[in-house]
């Protein structure tokens, strides 16, 4: 499971390959994508590519065009499917509430039977 800056990382890179298996992307371009309130630096960028990378969810080249650096990626299967699963921890987080509010009315019920038949 990603923390919340991997998390930010790893859409940002989805969105920047756009559907395709790959992208040349520089870490300014990242960094542009990722909401502001992020101040994630450079080298924390680097990190967190290389900590995805390694997690599998795409394969990692550093590169250098016209003295600047860039990042190859190619997305592999856990990178194509991170939207589905993204979605996927949303209904579950969404079917655990709907489940805890069920669970607080029945309780709620439960207690006023109770009450109606031994209370004052």
């Amino acid at each position: 499971m990603l923390d919340k800056s991997e998390n930010a990382v790893m859409s940002a890179v989805y969105s920047l390959c756009d559907g395709t298996d790959g992208c040349l992307v520089s870490p300014l371009d990242i960094l542009s994508v990722l909401p502001k309130k992020n101040k994630m630096t450079p080298e924390k960028l680097d990190d967190i590519l290389n900590a995805l990378k390694c997690d599998g969810y795409f394969d990692l080249i550093n590169s250098e065009r016209k003295g600047e650096k860039m990042y190859v990626i190619n997305l592999r299967e856990s990178g194509f499917a991170y939207k589905r699963t993204a979605k996927q921890r949303q209904r579950d987080i969404t079917f655990k509430i709907f489940l805890a509010f069920i669970g607080a009315f029945a309780t709620f019920i439960f207690g006023l039977i109770l009450k109606s038949m031994f209370g004052n």
